[in-house]
């Protein structure tokens, strides 16, 4: 079992997509890289907190290895935007990869370094070390599951059916 933390824009979408993946075990939406413990999502989306809504995802790296994590995130952000996905905007909605085992970082390095070579802008994804995560409120928790045809910025169907569990 491993860990991955993804930024994509609004949580919910990055969550609903993964989900469906075979090889993910677990999703948890919350705020990380900020400055405040445990904010709330009134103070994130202040844009006054420094935090992100990140995605949590746990996943079985044999059936679901590091790149091909990457490979589908990539599919579902714009990395070239900075603070925005789709119609979100804000500081909470920039894009990240974090991780916390550095075995994970030159994998994910050489990944991003690889996709850049497909973009005439540079990728503005940020890279670092998990920190300050904490999981949002329970209503924000599988939220498109509870919530058919709930707002989502990202097409679902981007998945495989394959790839699907």
């Amino acid at each position: 079992m491993k860990k991955i933390w993804l930024a994509g824009g609004c949580f919910w979408g990055v969550e609903a997509y993964f989900q469906q993946l075979k090889g993910v075990l677990d999703t948890t939406v919350g705020y990380g890289q900020g400055f405040t413990k445990n904010p709330t999502y009134e103070e994130v989306c202040s844009g006054q907190t420094g935090h992100t809504e990140i995605c949590e995802i746990i996943y079985d790296e044999t059936i679901l290895p590091l790149p091909k994590v990457l490979e589908h995130f990539f599919r579902i952000i714009d990395p070239t935007t900075l603070n925005r996905q789709g119609p979100d905007r804000g500081t909470q909605y920039r894009t990240g990869i974090y991780y916390n085992d550095s075995g994970d970082l030159p994998v994910i390095k050489e990944f991003v370094q690889k996709m850049q070579t497909g973009y005439d802008k540079p990728i503005v994804v940020e890279v670092e070390p998990i920190k300050n995560f904490s999981a949002a409120e329970n209503y924000h928790q599988d939220y498109l599951m509870k919530t058919p045809g709930g707002y989502c910025h990202i097409n679902l169907a981007l998945a495989c059916p394959d790839e699907r569990k």
